[in-house]
C-alpha cells in the first residue's frame, strides 16, 4: 500500500521558520515560488504510513463463484510462506474474475491467473521460497502450482480427489483446505477437460500469455471467481 495524502494540501502562508531561518512568507515576498515547499509540508503532515499486515496463524476465505460459494481455511502451520502469499493475493483482489481454467474431474480444479495479463505477467515472476511438506494432497486441500523448486507464485489448485501418491513426491505442498462447500467445488465446470497436449481445447501457453482475453470469449461455460475475501 502506498502513502496517500489525507486531504488536499492547504495553500497559503506558513508563519513558522524553516531551515536556516527562512520563512515561506519572506520567500514569496522575494518572488520565489514556494508552492512546492508548501505541498511537501502538507504531505508530510497528513500522509499515512503503510498499513502493517499481520497474517493470522489460521484464517478463512470465502470464495463466491459462478458455481456457488465455498470456504477455505488456511493454516500457517502447514506452509507459512504459501499462506502468506495466499493472504496477500486475497487482500488485493487478485482472484476476482479469475477463471477455473484447468478442471479435470476427480483430479484438480486450478485457478490463479489474473484477469489482466499485464498484472499476471508481473506477479507470475514473484516467486516465493518453498515450504517443507507437512500435509498431504488429499481431497479438498489446496496447493500452489509450480514448475520446479522455488517457483510458486499465484496459481493454485484444489485437489478433487486423493492425489497424495502422485503430488506429494513432486513437492506440491498443501497450505489450506476447503472446510465448507466442497460439493460446490465438485460442480465447477470440467467439460473442457485437461489442457493441451493431453486435452484438446485449452492452450496452456495462451492461458499464461493472454489470461481472460483468451479464456472469456472461447470458453463461455468456464466457471470463475466473483470475489474472494478474508472472513
Amino acid at each position: 500500500m502506498t502513502n496517500t495524502p489525507c486531504g488536499p494540501p492547504f495553500v497559503g502562508f506558513v508563519h513558522e521558520p524553516l531551515k536556516h531561518g527562512v520563512i515561506i512568507g519572506e520567500m514569496l515576498q522575494k518572488g520565489i515560488q514556494a508552492s512546492g515547499v508548501l505541498l511537501a509540508i502538507a504531505l508530510m503532515g497528513c500522509a499515512k504510513r503503510p498499513e502493517k499486515v499481520v497474517v493470522p496463524e489460521v484464517f478463512r476465505v470465502k470464495f463466491e463463484t459462478t458455481a456457488g460459494d465455498f470456504i477455505v481455511e488456511a493454516d500457517r502451520g502447514w506452509a507459512p510462506r504459501g499462506v502468506n502469499r495466499f493472504h496477500e493475493l486475497v487482500r488485493m483482489g487478485y482472484f476476482t474474475e479469475g477463471r477455473f481454467f484447468r478442471v479435470v474431474a476427480g483430479f484438480i480444479a486450478q485457478f490463479g491467473v489474473h484477469r489482466d495479463y499485464d498484472i499476471h505477467a508481473k506477479w507470475r515472476e514473484y516467486f516465493i521460497l518453498d515450504d517443507p511438506g507437512k500435509e498431504h494432497n488429499v481431497r479438498a486441500t489446496l496447493a500452489f502450482a509450480q514448475s520446479g523448486p522455488n517457483t510458486r507464485a499465484t496459481e493454485i489448485f484444489i485437489n478433487l480427489g486423493d492425489n497424495s501418491k502422485l503430488l506429494d513426491e513432486q513437492g506440491f505442498v498443501p497450505f489450506a483446505k476447503v472446510v465448507d462447500g466442497m460439493d460446490v467445488v465438485d460442480k465447477i465446470y470440467s467439460g473442457y477437460g485437461e489442457m493441451r497436449p493431453e486435452g484438446k481445447e485449452i492452450d496452456a501457453g495462451r492461458v499464461e500469455n493472454s489470461t481472460n482475453a483468451y479464456l472469456v470469449p472461447r470458453f463461455p461455460k468456464m466457471d470463475f471467481i466473483k470475489r474472494a475475501r478474508v472472513q
